[in-house]
């Protein structure tokens, strides 16, 4: 039953994503449990966005199955996506509205109820993007865009969130109100899957991570054992390897 707790958030399996001859993700298998913080992390080119664009449902997949709280993406669309809150780059916004527009706006095309109004004003408050209320979205920086963003992905109360880099170009206030909102959600018993390139913060607030490379799981489990004993950062330099930097004499 989609609805039981024991059901996965996220569930891919044999995941494949071809780019003519380009293998992005090849053959990608992950399990993600409700109700937790999950990290997947690995180098630039990993597979990561590629990955988590096709579990929202904006990318099809070459080959594979998606499931999102029991519902399989492929053949039940519409109900895996509505359990789906996404925050990812390169999604556009309606640039002449301002925050409490754009998320009227969105409350309208998912038919909400007024609930909306008291969630749209407590995100506006705690992500601090009520002090510009008359401010238009073409004229925020990137840290707000990221912050209205958040917003928008929770404003329907989602059982999973798929972030993508949410602290990338973040001013650290803004990380700690974003980090706040989150451990608020998981708390509640949703589900936050997320890439980033930041170990601390996938240290302290993930129970499970998954580290990738050339679209593959290297190793998965909880953060203390994927560590091993370390750092994450240091166990995940020693999983994907890095090549030795040479001296610069011109440096010296």
């Amino acid at each position: 039953m989609p609805d039981s707790p024991s059901v996965p958030a996220v569930e891919m399996t044999d995941l494949t994503q071809r780019f003519g001859t380009s293998l992005a993700v090849d053959r990608l298998s992950l399990t993600v449990p409700a109700g937790m913080f999950y990290g997947i992390v690995g180098p630039n080119g990993a597979g990561k966005t590629t990955t988590l664009t096709a579990v929202c449902g904006l990318r099809q997949p070459t080959s594979g199955r998606i499931r999102i709280a029991g519902h399989d993406l492929a053949t039940d669309r519409e109900a895996a996506l509505a359990q789906l809150g996404v925050m990812m780059d390169g999604l556009s916004l309606p640039e002449r509205l301002t925050a409490t527009e754009v998320l009227r706006y969105s409350a309208g095309l998912r038919g909400l109820d007024d609930g909306w109004r008291t969630r749209a004003a407590d995100l506006l408050e705690i992500l601090g993007l009520d002090a510009v209320p008359r401010t238009l979205i073409v004229e925020y920086s990137t840290g707000m865009r990221k912050k209205i963003n958040l917003a928008l992905a929770l404003l329907h109360r989602p059982r999973v969130l798929v972030l993508d880099e949410p602290f990338e170009a973040i001013d650290p206030v803004s990380a700690h109100s974003i980090e706040h909102v989150l451990r608020q959600y998981v708390e509640g018993g949703g589900t936050v899957v997320l890439s980033s390139h930041i170990m601390d913060f996938v240290e302290r607030n993930c129970r499970r991570v998954a580290v990738v490379a050339g679209g593959r799981v290297l190793v998965e489990g909880t953060v203390e054992d994927v560590a091993a004993g370390t750092t994450l950062n240091r166990r995940f330099v020693e999983l994907v390897g890095a090549d030795p930097v040479r001296a610069l004499e011109w440096l010296a």
